[in-house]
């Protein structure tokens, strides 16, 4: 009985001893010359942050890290490939494989965080292939006029794209204790994929240690911005000057229906979008529409935002702070491209927004089409 206990005494001592307070990451780097450089990188308060640098050495390389209790996001750069490779230390052995002449074939495993943005990697691009071939044959049967292909095309495309966002969805559902899911909810509501309120909803659901992390944080503090401005939200108020110097305020505008439109004199999308809000609003403003446009033009380019109005023949209210991107009103309503558009009732709920061209005229028909 003595001797079993000291040997399982010893096998335990052994195995104790085998534990490290460090893991590898080891590399095969294919096509790369001997001496080429790897830069490696973590991010530290958003940014990207150098840690160390690895050398190709017979098509290898190598290195050691110390274990950490935090759950960083970390990447590789060979500055010849001009690219980046993604990877998630979690205190454990990594492999690499890196193809200079293919670095989205390149991959890093070791680790569930590694293994399930390498199965999401695989599963895009397999989307992306179906979407090529999409696009292929909607050019062939946009060259032979083929107006019943073209439609089933663009019908199909739809629903892959409609496949591809419910794969992401199953995704976070599926991986909630991984840093990857973060970036992905950040991605999907910046694509307006998912809604803001849907984005919290997968953030409340990540794994404690994951939610702490800085990435985390910051999602959830923008998701709480971007909510305030989301359908379903009241529209927040604001005031600004009008092209005449006085003072006006949404409340002012405020029509059956309102629509905010966020333009500039020097957006070209705006001004090929603006005859299109022209046409609705001649025809739908004895109804209860109303417009305020808030423009992102800059101090100096007042006269052209006064000109632009009368050229487009904007005949509907006007505010801006002249303040480019820096416009309070645009950062209210979390503003990051132009045009955008928000269309509130007369609670001033927003219903809608980013309507444009033929999907804007047959929303307010539907609102004010049979009063």
């Amino acid at each position: 009985m003595r001797l079993i206990f000291a040997l399982l005494l010893t096998i335990s001592l052994i195995s104790c001893n085998k534990e490290t307070n460090t893991y590898t990451l080891e590399g095969d780097a294919v096509g790369f010359a001997d001496g080429t450089e790897i830069y490696v990188f973590t991010f530290e308060n958003n940014q990207p942050k150098p840690i160390d640098t690895l050398k190709i050495t017979q098509g290898k390389f190598s290195a050691t890290y110390p274990k950490s209790e935090t759950t960083p996001l970390n990447f590789l750069r060979i500055n010849e490939t001009n690219a980046s490779i993604l990877f998630f230390p979690e205190n454990e052995n990594m492999q690499a494989k890196i193809y200079k002449d293919s670095i989205k074939a390149s991959r890093i495993t070791g680790g569930k965080q590694n293994a399930a943005y390498n199965g999401f990697v695989d599963k895009m691009d397999s989307f992306n292939e179906k979407k090529q071939e999409r696009m292929d044959q909607f050019r062939a049967a946009n060259e032979a006029n083929d107006t019943v292909e073209i439609a089933k095309i663009q019908s199909d495309n739809l629903n892959l794209i409609g496949e591809e966002i419910e794969y992401k969805k199953q995704f976070l559902n599926e991986h909630n204790n991984t840093i990857f899911s973060v970036m992905l909810i950040s991605d999907m509501a910046g694509r307006k994929e998912i809604t803001a309120a849907e984005a919290s909803a997968y953030v409340e659901k990540l794994d404690p240690k994951v939610a702490s992390s800085q990435l985390a944080q910051d999602l959830k503090n923008n998701l709480d911005s971007l909510k305030k401005a989301d359908v379903g939200s009241a529209a927040p108020d604001f005031s600004a000057p009008t092209p005449t110097g006085e003072t006006m305020s949404l409340k002012d505008a405020m029509g059956k229906y309102t629509i905010i439109d966020f333009w500039a004199s020097w957006c070209k999308p705006c001004r090929m979008e603006n005859p299109n809000v022209v046409n609705v609003y001649n025809k739908y403003h004895d109804k209860g529409l109303n417009i305020i446009s808030v423009s992102l033009d800059k101090a100096e380019q007042k006269d052209k935002w006064i000109q632009a109005i009368k050229d487009d023949k904007m005949d509907w209210y006007h505010v801006s702070n002249l303040q480019f991107w820096q416009d309070p009103i645009a950062k209210q309503y979390n503003v990051r491209s132009i045009p955008a558009t928000f269309l509130l009732d007369e609670n001033g709920m927003i219903i809608d927004k980013d309507l444009r061209g033929a999907a804007l005229e047959a929303k307010i028909a539907t609102l004010l089409g049979g009063e």
